[in-house]
């Protein structure tokens, strides 16, 4: 583990180190600031983040797959991976490592918006319930994590970041269209195209209600694909 720490302070500190993070984390905060300003600080208004909440699927869908997609692809295009995977770490302990940086990498980026629950508390009235608020950040969080568990499986299968970027950006709009898609479907597959529909999850965390089989799906998702991608890497390893 300490290993995959090491990768992952290193991978962190690259995002710092490159123009693409802070446009990554600029991106993001012009579109929640602009939902914060248009949606929800509008006089008169109840004081509620949760069409932030709501939007959040939305608002972290351009900017998750561009921060997961350089975590393995990069270095199987520049060929340091050889150098990587050749060191006494486990394929799991690399994706592991790499996966916590971009977490820690979205947990930097999400820091700010703690703004907008703190300018509703300033200046509205009645205040807003932290109830909600607790739930929509751990929603955040949460799809955050899969969405960057999506992008790393992504990763580790092609060497052309643009293809990674466009795979993950396709699979969150799967994820997010499913259950629209069930209609489409035989009867006997609709069920599966319901249980992988996150936009009714999104919605539940955003009303505060805080369902640990929704946290249990994001979390057991997350961990599936990251098997996943550890399982592609040991493939590439044994080439």
């Amino acid at each position: 583990m300490t290993r995959a720490a090491a990768i992952a302070a290193r991978e962190l500190a690259s995002y710092f180190r490159q123009p693409a993070g802070w446009i990554i984390i600029a991106l993001y905060l012009f579109l929640a600031g602009l939902i914060f300003s248009t949606v929800i600080l509008i006089p008169g208004r109840v004081a509620s983040l949760r069409a932030f909440f709501e939007l959040s699927g939305w608002l972290l869908l351009p900017v998750a797959p561009a921060i997961s997609m350089r975590l393995i692809a990069e270095e199987l295009r520049t060929g340091t991976i050889e150098s990587l995977v050749t060191t006494p770490i486990t394929s799991l302990g690399l994706v592991l490592g790499k996966y916590a940086a971009a977490c820690l990498f979205l947990l930097a980026m999400l820091l700010p918006t703690l703004a907008y629950p703190a300018v509703l508390w300033a200046f509205s009235d009645p205040k807003p319930d932290p109830g909600p608020v607790m739930a929509g950040y751990l929603c955040l969080f949460l799809l955050g994590m899969l969405y960057l568990a999506i992008g790393t499986l992504a990763s580790t299968l092609t060497n052309n970041g643009t293809l990674a970027f466009l795979i993950t950006l396709f699979a969150i709009l799967a994820l997010m269209f499913a259950g629209i898609a069930s209609v489409y479907v035989p009867d006997a597959f609709a069920p599966f195209f319901h249980a992988i529909w996150i936009t009714p999850r999104i919605t539940d965390f955003a009303r505060g209600v805080i369902d640990t089989s929704h946290v249990a799906v994001f979390i057991l998702t997350s961990a599936w694909l990251l098997c996943l991608a550890a399982a592609a890497m040991e493939v590439r390893r044994w080439r």
